[in-house]
């Protein structure tokens, strides 16, 4: 199981702000990093979906 950094961010103008990241430790696979991030930050900020608060949600495999 690898570890994996998500990165959320908002696209205004053009131009991708982050607004948010969440490590997630152990995932069989980049999707399901993803999908558990998703989730995860969804619930951090109080909404029902990730998509209210950013427009994108890039995988990154983190560094041991």
């Amino acid at each position: 199981m690898s570890t994996y950094r998500i990165s959320f961010a908002k696209e205004i103008l053009g131009v991708p702000f982050t607004v948010g990241s969440v490590e997630i430790a152990r995932a069989r696979s980049a999707e399901r990093a993803r999908r558990a991030a998703e989730l995860r930050f969804a619930r951090q900020h109080g909404l029902h979906d990730w998509r209210e608060r950013a427009d994108r949600a890039e995988v990154a495999a983190a560094g041991v």
